[in-house]
């Protein structure tokens, strides 16, 4: 199953780790491995680049980021392949990015001369850029016919558990979800109320909106490290942060 129909995809540049997951959870569908243990080895992933860039083995650092973004997309290919949505797997996807993500800035500010708080506005940045990405990505898998509705618009109320999942556990990673996201939620759907009232997004803005997206993210990452640019990665991330403005200007004024 697709998350969006076929008139509705779109050149997706955070993507690019799609083939390989796909790849991967083919290879994965007549056995016992579920996407919640991919979803772990993704994590792992990203804790091998962590240590990586601890030691300033930023090549290898690199090669680690980008296959957490493969192995990320594999989590999703299995679910579909198996026919097993899961709002445990959706949950605790999310959960680890974030905190990935976070730690992926505070190493980066150990092992260099970045100061914590150009890490922590970094951080931020980079969460509200996904959030937009996310925010208008899911109008659109939700306003897409046959698309993928597992992500809501508005994560306000505990999902009921999907047949193979606990109650409690769906509770307790929604719990986690609307705490660590929740405040980027707030703001950008602040900044653009209306757009869920959109009836689709053409390509071209989607496109353009995937620079935001979280494996196109962690490329710049990941091009940035092993070519001796850890100082600027920080700076780069707040100031890639004001095209958010740019983004929604488009919205509001060309997409109705």
């Amino acid at each position: 199953m697709s998350k969006l129909n076929a008139s509705d995809k779109f050149l997706d540049l955070s993507d690019y780790g799609r083939s390989f997951g796909r790849f991967f959870a083919l290879q994965l569908k007549e056995t016992r491995f579920t996407p919640i243990h991919v979803t772990l080895l993704f994590g792992f992933s990203g804790l091998l680049a962590i240590y990586c860039i601890l030691n300033e083995f930023y090549f290898s650092a690199a090669i680690f980021i980008i296959l957490k973004s493969g192995i990320d997309a594999a989590d999703g290919e299995l679910a579909r392949l198996k026919n097993t949505p899961s709002y445990v797997g959706r949950y605790l996807d999310s959960v680890f990015d974030i905190f990935l993500n976070f730690l992926f800035l505070m190493t980066i500010c150990y092992v260099s001369k970045t100061t914590i708080w150009f890490a922590l506005l970094a951080f931020v940045g980079i969460q509200l850029q996904g959030t937009l990405y996310n925010y208008y990505y899911v109008i659109l898998r939700n306003k897409s016919v046959g698309g993928d509705n597992t992500s809501k618009i508005f994560e306000y109320k505990t999902p009921k558990a999907l047949p193979g999942e606990t109650q409690k556990a769906v509770n307790v990673l929604f719990w986690i979800y609307t705490i660590v996201y929740g405040v980027f939620d707030k703001i950008i759907h602040f900044l653009d109320a209306e757009a869920y009232k959109v009836k689709t997004f053409p390509n071209w803005f989607m496109t353009l909106l995937s620079l935001y997206g979280l494996g196109f993210q962690l490329l710049i990452i990941a091009f940035m490290l092993p070519i001796g640019w850890i100082e600027f990665i920080a700076p780069f991330f707040i100031i890639y942060s004001f095209l958010i403005f740019v983004l929604i200007g488009i919205r509001k004024t060309y997409i109705h």
